[in-house]
């Protein structure tokens, strides 16, 4: 799957989401939301790294709860489209233009 036809799938998923529980995703709840999803992967992360009490999670389940949070930070920033920006583009234009130096 290209990454833009990814980001047009979680914005459908976004919307459903927001319009189920009636929220109004308006660009600051969605940086707002990006955050809070940053927070609970870190929090993720130091529960599966033993540098946090594992509120009795299996070594398994903390390493699931770890990519779970991982997919909704990256969701998040997929719906940078939103912005108008071409995250392809700026990628290229940001990072891999670095593999020419």
């Amino acid at each position: 799957m290209d990454i833009r036809r990814l980001q047009d799938e979680i914005e459908a998923v976004s919307a459903l989401y927001a319009e189920r529980f009636g929220i109004d995703r308006v660009d600051d709840w969605l940086m707002l939301k990006l955050g809070e999803e940053v927070g609970e992967l870190t929090q993720a992360y130091l529960s599966q790294s033993g540098r946090s009490r594992d509120r009795g999670r299996t070594e398994a389940e903390r390493e699931q709860d770890f990519r779970s949070e991982l997919a909704d930070v990256l969701a998040q920033v997929l719906i940078a489209q939103r912005f108008d920006v071409d995250l392809v583009d700026e990628v290229s234009r940001k990072w891999l233009v670095r593999r020419r130096e």
